[in-house]
């Protein structure tokens, strides 16, 4: 550490930390200078952070000059502030040996509902108030997650959203992994396409904490004007009495936006935030997959506009009718996917007797011929439950199950025990889906035995409770799921893909396959040794489709959808069939 009479400077391994000191120092101008190893200027680090709860407003009114302490292996930087919110506040900085970590930390009551990291509400000695933003110099900002319009290189100033909470509305449709990584990385260049980074260096941001403390249903990159800041909501969801420190926002130079996720997941590890190790796979999870909704939508599609129902559509009969395609195709799927809705109700998953007769007996057919079954899981959805194990809106209206109540948890599991057990279904898994649609409200309520876990949480415990049931009835369970998060690293055993989105900024089509080649990208780094389920739906025509098909193999488990048509009376005939076949033979020959 370094000082003159009015600036002191912290440096680490390719960065360094400074401040102004005195009357005109950081107490009047709150921000710190974070430089590359060169002395180029990354960031400047707002020192305000705010935690708002609902009881108040959570404004800086005094910063206190910053106190420095040194520990064993860092620097560390406190600078407290007065609130109008927590009896005390103080925004830590800990400068490693080749990181920037930055925590806040509060003192006090309150049920928190966003907190803001790198930036906050406050009043300075100047007059100037309102809300304030940490600068970046950069261009570029990458963000690993699907959103629509296709950007995973996108200019800096881009918002985004990272978490659990969306569909395929406007401004939504952010959900496609759930969660995502919480990290992002800030490149030096501009944003030239939506897949590729510019040359580095890249400044990583990543949010480092266990995962039962993720108790907010997103992080987004808020920026305006030239200025940025984390935003966490936690929706009045995390009550706090006594300390309370924040997850951490670690910071560091990295080479690329892949390094940046590779030292992301290394950092969790190390810290005992996410498992170190991937499942142990059982040879018939890698067998090519037929998953019968992209034909269940395409005959919808075909029976005219507004007829037919997709979910309608999954019926034994039909199932019988798409096996007997796959069989005259020669096409021979190791996994058969019952997808959306072979279910009564979503919630209880009481098997739909009039789509379904003997869905046992269809289970045990497909056993016969050396197939496994999985079951198509809509999560949190609450059809069917009692209003007592859900969270539930302000006139008590069922929103989603609550995986906090030890009710639904019981329910739950007698529910996996019945579809997968020898005495019941006999199934062999799950395709979870629908994780985006975790409860997110600040008026929801959560059930009246619930310990009240929300957010990211939440989410992670009711995969963990199904996960758990899974291989605790049947131990070579495929639980499929598309929580790309390296700390549900133990609570899954292939990542889906998801569904594939359609343009990119400028509204131009956006190749499917290389959808998939960014989104693998992203799996194989924070979840690396986990199988790809690489899904297909859905295909924008038939071209896209082969094309899809051809690229899957290379990176993942192939997934069959379409096997009759694709979309607009495109057919699918039988050297397409057999184009795909080509495609698995090749496939099945590299798993040696």
């Amino acid at each position: 550490m370094a000082s003159d009479s009015s600036r002191r400077v912290v440096r680490g391994a390719g960065y360094s930390l400074s401040w102004r000191t005195g009357e005109d120092g950081l107490v009047k101008s709150p921000y710190f200078e974070l430089a590359d190893g060169d002395g180029a200027e990354w960031m400047s680090v707002c020192a305000l952070s705010s935690a708002h709860t609902r009881g108040a407003r959570d404004e800086s009114m005094r910063l206190s000059e910053p106190e420095v302490r040194v520990e064993a292996d860092a620097i560390v930087v406190s600078v407290r502030t007065d609130s109008s919110a927590w009896e005390e506040r103080v925004l830590e900085l800990r400068c490693t040996a080749d990181a920037l970590e930055v925590t806040l930390q509060a003192r006090g009551a309150g049920d928190l509902t966003d907190v803001t990291i790198l930036g906050g509400d406050g009043i300075l000695p100047t007059g100037a108030s309102g809300t304030f933003r940490s600068g970046f110099e950069a261009q570029s900002l990458y963000v690993p997650s699907p959103t629509e319009p296709v950007a995973f290189v996108r200019p800096v100033w881009s918002a985004a959203s990272l978490g659990v909470v969306g569909d395929a509305d406007p401004g939504r449709l952010n959900g496609i992994f759930s969660p995502p990584p919480l990290a992002l990385a800030f490149g030096r260049d501009p944003a030239t396409d939506p897949f590729s980074p510019g040359g580095g260096p890249w400044l990583a941001a990543w949010l480092r904490a266990p995962v039962d403390e993720l108790r907010f249903t997103t992080m987004r990159f808020d920026p305006v004007d030239g200025g940025g800041l984390l935003r966490l909501g936690y929706e009045g969801h995390a009550r706090v009495d006594g300390l309370w420190r924040s997850p951490t926002v670690v910071i560091r130079p990295v080479a690329s936006p892949a390094e940046a996720l590779r030292d992301y997941r290394a950092d969790l590890v190390r810290t005992g935030c996410a498992p170190h190790g991937a499942p142990r796979i059982t040879p018939w999870w890698l067998e090519p997959i037929f998953c019968g909704w992209g034909s269940q939508v395409a005959r919808a599609d075909a029976g005219g506009k507004g007829t037919l129902w997709a979910p309608d559509l999954c019926r034994q009969s039909i199932y019988d009718e798409f096996l007997e395609t796959l069989a005259a195709a020669s096409l021979d799927p190791g996994t058969v996917i019952i997808d959306d809705r072979w279910q009564a109700a979503y919630g209880t998953a009481e098997p739909d007797t009039d789509a379904w007769p003997d869905i046992r007996g269809w289970i045990d057919e497909r056993h016969r011929e050396g197939r496994r079954v999985l079951l198509w899981w809509k999560a949190w959805d609450p059809a069917g439950l009692p209003a007592e194990e859900c969270v539930t809106d302000a006139s008590g209206r069922p929103i989603a199950a609550d995986p906090g109540s030890p009710a639904y948890l019981a329910r739950l599991d007698g529910i996996i025990e019945r579809l997968l057990s020898s005495e019941g279904l006999d199934a062999d898994g799950f395709k979870v889906d629908f994780t985006q649609r975790t409860p997110s409200g600040t008026m929801l309520r959560s059930a009246p035995d619930s310990d009240g876990v929300w957010g990211i949480a939440a989410l992670h415990r009711l995969v963990a409770r199904i996960h758990a049931t899974a291989k605790r009835i049947k131990p070579d369970a495929l639980v499929i799921t598309h929580t790309v998060h390296p700390s549900f690293g133990d609570i899954t055993d292939m990542i889906r893909t998801n569904d594939v989105l359609e343009h990119d900024v400028t509204g131009r089509p956006v190749s499917v396959a290389a959808q998939l080649r960014a989104r693998h990208e992203i799996v194989a780094a924070v979840l690396p040794g986990h199988p790809v389920d690489t899904d297909q739906w859905p295909m924008p025509n038939r071209d896209e489709w082969l094309d899809y098909a051809h690229t899957q193999g290379s990176l993942g488990v192939p997934a069959l959808y379409y096997i009759e048509q694709v979309k607009d009376g495109e057919p699918i005939d039988a050297e397409h069939l057999a184009a795909i076949g080509r495609t698995w033979e090749r496939y099945r020959e590299s798993l040696g």
